[in-house]
This record gives structure tokens, C-alpha cells and sequence, in this order.
């Protein structure tokens, strides 16, 4: 069997173990150490377990992992969510559809300091699905809404699935994060332009909300100063230079444990919890981290990327037609994978790939650039069927709902994704332009 052959079938191993509900980072660790050690020996095998595991969590780059799910693990016990819902329902509830898109907006506000789109999906589900079915709104748009504004929490900094990107294909996370705010912001706008036009063919699916004051507006507003303050000193030192994202971070878990025990119901026994999630969580994502590495290190050796690279420069393909069918494959595989599996497997031979090729494109920013992208298309998989996680999770909060029902509802969001899209594969710059005004 040759190495392209073997790595073929270490592949369908791994598809398979991922299948039958094996985690993802002892899948990846058993298929590359084998592969590994059939390409060089496990004598080889053995000498990089010893040292590449402590050099790769050495990073100083890792040491954000925590710190931001920490926060975001505060960030969900403070009960912040329901002020940032509040305070959108307060200026754009009255719209006809209002009440979905102040639930799109808080999802953009949460997700800005929690980075986990299951998260920012429950937590916001929680609080505006018992007032859209209060309301009367169709299940559908209920839903939808919901199920995509949950999405953003992936793709608005800080994101734990772009952080992961960042130390495997070795990019700059500070570039990462600026460069997702504009498309994170053009999410947001093209989902609540999605409930828009939807309430506009179907008036009765998203009454009016009541209406409010001025006074009103402006004391909901307040309300929610602390949590514009922790998100601009968090997001806005990265931008700006003044914090490196760890150091952002770090100031984020204080500020965000401030308001958790200020205005929020955290305790003692709370902040233990938290910190018991975050270790959890820290571990399962250092294991993902090794064994991803262990997996990428044998294709590499298995030479497929290099196949892979020969096999485009001679198929005569331009390179946004192999953009485009790379990303039309995480939409395939987000109807079984999860995001960040999605991630981890593809990104190893999908990388090299398009740092070859020639989009017109500075190398440093070309992988930045299909960073995004392939971001965005896997954060679609999160509300795509069969799977469709952000789905699950809202119908969990209402057995009324139907699932037929809830990913009907997700169709003119899906729409506002391709669309948007097709706006950062045909003007780079959209990506691109803030990184270069602030870097």
C-alpha cells in the first residue's frame, strides 16, 4: 500500500470512529499514530510523542483557550443575556418582526464575549423564545432566528473554532479576530435583513412588539453599560494594539467575573463550577490540539497535499472554482461533522492547498482570508439538516416546535449566508481591509 493510499484509508478510519460517537481527539491520535508509525516506524512515532506535545502546549498562543471560555463561562452565569435581549427588544422590538431580530442582535452582542455559538444559542433561546411564543410568532421564524443568530457566537471574536485555526495553520489570532468583525457585523445585518423581508412576504408570522419610549430606550441602553464596556476594552485593546489577545482576555475573565458577582446571581459555589467547565473544556481542546497535529503531521508525511497541489495546477482549474468546491464541501460534511471536526480534518490538506495558489492575494493574507471563509461555511453546518446542533437546541426548549418546522425557518438565513459569502470570495478586501487600516 503507498502513503497517498494509506492516508486515504486512515481518513475513512477516522470518518468512521467519528461516526460511531468516538471523540474526535482519540480518533485523530489513533489514526495519525498509526499512519505515522506505517510511514516512520515507531521508533520515529515514539520520539515525537516525546517532545511535540510539550513544545506544541508551550504555545503561548494556547494559553487564550481558556481564558476566553472562562469568560464565557461567567459571561453565561451572569444573566447578562437577558439585559442585551431587553435592551434590543427595547429599540426594534415595535418592528413588525422585531422581537426575532432584537433575539439576532443580542446573539451578536453575547457571542462577542462568550465565543461559543452552542452557548450564545441556548442562553439567548432561553430568554426570547418564551416572549416569541408570547407574541405569537410562527415557529418557524422563532426558530430560525434563534438557531442562526446562535451561529455568530463562532464567528464574532473571540471564537475558540478560529483560535484553533490560528495556532494549526500558524496565523497571527490578533489578525484573525479584526479580520472577523466586518463579516461577524455583516452577519448579523444580513440575518435581520433575512427576518425583514421574511415578515414582509409573511406579515403574520412576526407581529409587532410593544411599543416603547424614549425614556425607555435610553434606560435599557444604560442598563447594558458594563457589558459594552467589558467589550470594548476586550475587543477594542486587540484591535487598537494596546492588549495581545491573551492579555485581552485576562482583563475580560476579570471584568466579566466583576459583573457576574455585581449584577448577576454568581456565588462561590458558581465561580467553582466555572472554573471546573473551563478545565474540562481546556483539556478536551488540548487533547483536539495534539491529536490534530499528530493527524496532520502523518498527511503530511503521506505527501497527499503535495498530490493534491500537482493534481490542481494540472486540472486546469481557475482558483475560485477549487475555492469554491472546497467550500461546498464543508457544507456536505457539516450534515454529519460538527465545526470544529470539520475543521481539524480538512484543513491539513485544504491549507497547503490555497496557500499555492494565486488569488491575487499578499501570502500573509492569504490564509487569513480562506480562515474566514471556511469559518463561515462551517458555522452554516451548525444550522444545516440533518444535524443542524443550534437547531436541536432550540426545539429542546419547546417540544411544541417542530423539527420539519424549525429547519424550514432556516432557509432565508441560509440564503443571507450565501449571499454573504459570494460578497467576501469577489471583494477580498471586506476581509482584508481592517486588518490593513489597523495592522
Amino acid at each position: 500500500m503507498s502513503n497517498i493510499e494509506l492516508a486515504f484509508l486512515m481518513m475513512a478510519v477516522l470518518l468512521v470512529l467519528m461516526s460511531i460517537r468516538i471523540p474526535i481527539a482519540l480518533a485523530m491520535l489513533v489514526c495519525g499514530a498509526i499512519g505515522y508509525s506505517l510511514i516512520g516506524g515507531l521508533p520515529a512515532l515514539l520520539e515525537y510523542l516525546g517532545t511535540a506535545p510539550a513544545s506544541k502546549f508551550s504555545t503561548y498562543d494556547l494559553s487564550v483557550v481558556p481564558l476566553f471560555l472562562l469568560m464565557g463561562e461567567l459571561a453565561t452565569r451572569s444573566g447578562i443575556t437577558a439585559e442585551l435581549f431587553r435592551t434590543c427588544n427595547t429599540w426594534i422590538g415595535r418592528q413588525r418582526g422585531g422581537i426575532a431580530m432584537a433575539a439576532v442582535a443580542g446573539c451578536a452582542a453575547f457571542g462577542a464575549i462568550c465565543g461559543s455559538s452552542l452557548a450564545t444559542a441556548s442562553t439567548m433561546g432561553k430568554v426570547a423564545l418564551p416572549e416569541m411564543k408570547r407574541l405569537k410568532y410562527s415557529g418557524s421564524l422563532a426558530a430560525g432566528a434563534l438557531a442562526a443568530g446562535g451561529t455568530l457566537g463562532i464567528l464574532i471574536p473571540p471564537s475558540m473554532v478560529l483560535i484553533i485555526f490560528a495556532v494549526l495553520t500558524e496565523q497571527n489570532i490578533s489578525k484573525m479576530f479584526i479580520a472577523a468583525f466586518i463579516p461577524g457585523f455583516l452577519a448579523a445585518a444580513g440575518y435581520i435583513l433575512a427576518i425583514a423581508v421574511y415578515v414582509r412576504i409573511y406579515p403574520n408570522s412576526g407581529p409587532r412588539g410593544e411599543k416603547t419610549t424614549w425614556s425607555q430606550k435610553i434606560k435599557s441602553t444604560k442598563d447594558v453599560w458594563h457589558i459594552t464596556t467589558i467589550f470594548l476594552i476586550v475587543l477594542g485593546g486587540i484591535y487598537m494594539g494596546i492588549f495581545t489577545p491573551t492579555e485581552a482576555a485576562s482583563v475580560g475573565v476579570v471584568l466579566t467575573a466583576i459583573l457576574a458577582f455585581t449584577h448577576g446571581k454568581m456565588r462561590a459555589n458558581g465561580l467553582l463550577t466555572c472554573l471546573l467547565r473551563t478545565a474540562v473544556s481546556s483539556a478536551m481542546i488540548f487533547f483536539i490540539v495534539l491529536g490534530a497535529d499528530l493527524f496532520s503531521v502523518f498527511i503530511a508525511l503521506s505527501r497527499l497535499p503535495d498530490l493534491g497541489v500537482e493534481l490542481i495546477q494540472n486540472s486546469g482549474l481557475s482558483p475560485y472554482t477549487i475555492l469554491v468546491l472546497m467550500l461546498l464541501t464543508y457544507l456536505v460534511m457539516g450534515c454529519f461533522l460538527d465545526s470544529l471536526a470539520m475543521i481539524l480534518l480538512t484543513i491539513p490538506i485544504y491549507f497547503p492547498i490555497i496557500m499555492v495558489m494565486d488569488f491575487g492575494i499578499p501570502q500573509a493574507d492569504l490564509g487569513i482570508w480562506f480562515g474566514i471563509l471556511a469559518l463561515i461555511v462551517v458555522e452554516v453546518g451548525l444550522i444545516t439538516p440533518p444535524v443542524g446542533m443550534n437547531v436541536f437546541i432550540i426545539k429542546s426548549f419547546d417540544d411544541t416546535l417542530k423539527l420539519k418546522e424549525c429547519f424550514k425557518g432556516v432557509i432565508p438565513f441560509l440564503i443571507s449566508d450565501v449571499v454573504r459569502v459570494a460578497l467576501l470570495i469577489l471583494f477580498p478586501s471586506i476581509t482584508l481591509g481592517l486588518v490593513h487600516l489597523i495592522g
